[in-house]
């Protein structure tokens, strides 16, 4: 059983930063990939990104690509989106994920655990 606790969000102008945090609880937290996601409201969830258990592989959404950066921290049991030049559009509130393997984080229907989430809100 792993538990996931996101923090970091919040509000934060336009081509402003934020650095969203997951920490896991578990002994296993090293043997999942981790990714991120977002839902705006009375939307799906949507991928943005994710890392593999070594953090040696990541994949991005398109659209995020260049200004998200996904990691990881194994030794602190937790993950990281960087968030830089934020744009309005990226508000929305962002999720913590694990699952068995980055491919199937990013189809977003093999995900073993969620977190609560998290809201990101960019003013312009």
């Amino acid at each position: 059983q792993v538990q996931l606790v996101e923090s970091g969000g919040g509000l934060v102008q336009a081509g402003g930063s934020l650095r969203l945090s997951c920490a896991a609880s578990g002994r296993t937290f090293g043997s999942y990939a981790m990714g991120w996601f977002r839902q705006a409201p009375g939307k799906e969830r949507e991928f943005v990104a994710a890392i593999n258990w070594s953090g040696g592989s990541t994949r991005y959404a398109d659209s995020r690509k260049g200004r998200f950066t996904i990691s990881r921290n194994n030794a602190k049991n937790t993950v990281y989106l960087q968030m830089n030049s934020l744009k309005p559009e990226d508000t929305d509130v962002y999720y913590c994920a694990a699952g068995s393997a980055v491919a199937l984080i990013v189809d977003g229907r093999r995900i073993d655990y969620w977190g609560q989430g998290t809201q990101v809100t960019v003013s312009s």
